[in-house]
Formats: C-alpha cells, structure tokens, sequence
C-alpha cells in the first residue's frame, strides 16, 4: 500500500521561505551551500553544549573546577554536503 503524503505545514512553508530568501537560493547548489553551514552551525552548537556538560559550567562563568576553556579552534567534519567548518 502507498504511502500517504503528508500536507506541508504552515510552520515548515515559513521556514523553507525565510532559508530561500536568508540564502539567496536560485539552484540547487545554493541548496547545498545553505544546508552545510546550518549542519556547520549545528556541529558547532552541540560540541559547545557537550563541553558545558563536561565542564559544569558555560563560556565565562566563573568556576572553581580544576578544567579550563583556553579558547577554541575551527573544526573541520566531512559530511555528504561537503567538508563543513564547525
């Protein structure tokens, strides 16, 4: 039996309108730009809240815990969208 499609919602038709015109996508490549630095700022976003996580406590707060934040570094992660700087 086929799967029934499911109608599009109104949130998602406003996020696929502001993505097309925050990125000025024309083709498809455009596309592909767009989604690797989301999955870029995505990565970066995570590692970040993993490293609070592990710390106990988040980007400059004070803390009496032995680990330190001594800055950071460009990431860089393969993905099917190309190599993504996180």
């Amino acid at each position: 039996m086929a799967k029934r499609k499911e109608r599009m919602s109104e949130g998602k038709r406003n996020i696929i309108t502001s993505l097309i015109e925050e990125y000025d996508i024309h083709i498809v490549k455009d596309i592909q730009e767009a989604l690797k630095d989301l999955l870029g700022g995505t990565i970066k976003e995570m590692m970040k809240t993993e490293m609070d996580h592990h710390l106990c406590y988040e980007t400059y707060e004070r803390s009496d815990n032995s680990n330190f934040r001594n800055g950071h570094k460009t990431k860089s992660v393969r993905s099917k969208y190309g190599e993504v700087q996180a």
